[in-house]
């Protein structure tokens, strides 16, 4: 029988995702309505229709292209919670990640002459170092969780300070502090002052103005490789077991505390990527002092992971979705009475009710595993069970079983009496 399509686990999924949105959407414009009941509608407006508020195709163009420039971060940070979690771990350490790549990140491409050594293989030697270096970072809190049996969520916000404070003080004692520019003292050099940068592979063509590059295409390339690793290989199939249930996949000959090493370790070079495309743009520069705060990015990947309910392909449209609402708040401020911070209300909601979604998904599914339990608990009468067993077999068989069940029930009758 054909199973009915609301039924499927994917469709569930996705409208649960979906009514999270819309009602993420209409609690914040009921809050629009409380600050200022006039301009409401026209403020929620801008929200929906985001880049296409502007009239004109090339700006909207332009900042979608932008969006896109942001969504590859936030892509990889959700990628590296999503991944842990699939192993059975909490990845908060992202920001600390982040923060540790950044760094490697730009001391390589600002290191190594670009005089000498042609730009595209610093890009690859930085790229490759900021993954390692997130790698790493995240390694530790695996080996604290697999040796000493250490909460990695407690190891995880010790290594997100301390990845804070070494950056700062490493940056602070460096010659990367821009001191071309008066007024960006505070800043690392851009990328770009060493001819370092990440190419556009016609992306500009696309979105005209934009500063969007090809690294969101290797953001996507990364979740579709994930994807793949988890659902199609031995071990994505390991990991998932250990997460599942850690002293099972012992007993079953799967060395649990070298996957938990091994999950933490490619969380935190997901979460590099993350940040080494977004610094190898060329376009973005770095704030070095960071020992007072974390990105934020690295935190937003928990939303966007919980919105696409933890699956690889689905985090690069939740990714896109969070990163225009991320971007709006800016046009709310220039285009409405109200200020950015009405859309991050919109997304906490949405991260709350998220975390509903499993509920949702059992109430599209819950009256068929009612009929199904009912079904199962059901009496059945002593005939009817025969009939169906002996129904399915050959003709030239049925008589010899249904004899002997016969000839079982007479002499059950002969001991009664």
């Amino acid at each position: 029988m054909k199973k009915n399509l609301l039924k499927r686990d994917g469709v569930q999924s996705l409208i649960a995702s979906l009514l999270c949105v819309v009602l993420g959407l209409l609690i914040g414009y009921i809050v629009l309505l409380i600050i200022n009941p006039a301009g409401a509608g026209e403020a929620i407006s801008t929200v929906i229709k985001n880049f296409l508020t502007y009239k004109k195709p090339e700006t909207q163009m332009k900042y979608f292209g932008n969006t896109l420039v942001r969504t590859a971060p936030l892509l990889m940070c959700s990628l590296s919670i999503l991944f842990a979690y699939k192993a059975g771990l909490f990845n908060i350490g992202a920001p600390g990640q982040y923060l540790i790549s950044t760094m490697a990140t730009l001391m390589i491409a600002l290191s190594i002459p670009s005089s000498s050594v042609p730009t595209w293989i610093i890009w690859i030697l930085a790229f490759l170092g900021g993954c390692l270096a997130g790698a790493l970072w995240g390694a530790l809190p695996g080996l604290a969780k697999a040796c000493l049996n250490i909460n990695e969520v407690l190891a995880c916000i010790m290594t997100n300070w301390v990845a804070a404070n070494l950056v700062t003080w490493m940056f602070d004692i460096s010659n990367f502090k821009n001191t071309v520019e008066n007024t960006k003292s505070g800043y690392i050099y851009k990328t770009s002052f060493n001819g370092v940068a990440t190419p556009k592979l016609g992306l500009d063509k696309l979105f005209p103005g934009s500063q969007v590059n090809a690294g969101i295409l290797v953001a996507i390339l990364l979740a579709i490789a994930m994807y793949i690793l988890m659902t199609k290989t031995t071990l994505g199939y390991e990991l998932q077991a250990c997460g599942a249930n850690r002293h099972a996949a012992r007993y079953a000959g799967i060395k649990d505390k070298r996957n938990i090493v091994l999950s933490m370790a490619i969380a935190g070079a997901l979460a590099g990527a993350g940040a080494a495309l977004y610094y190898l743009s060329g376009n973005t520069e770095f704030y070095w002092s960071t020992y007072q705060s974390l990105p934020a990015v690295g935190f937003n990947g928990i939303p966007v992971a919980l919105l696409a309910l933890n699956n690889p392909i689905a985090v690069i449209f939740a990714g896109v979705f969070m990163a225009m609402l991320k971007i709006v708040g800016q046009q709310l401020t220039n285009l409405t009475a109200y200020n950015e911070y009405i859309t991050d209300v919109i997304i906490a909601v949405i991260v709350y009710l998220s975390a509903f979604s499993l509920v949702i998904r059992m109430m599209l599914s819950g009256r068929k595993k009612k009929k199904i339990a009912v079904a199962d608990t059901a009496p059945i009468p002593q005939g009817a069970a025969v009939e169906d067993q002996t129904s399915l077999l050959p003709e030239e068989e049925k008589a010899p079983v249904e004899a002997a069940v016969t000839d079982s029930d007479n002499a059950e009758g002969g001991d009664q009496a």
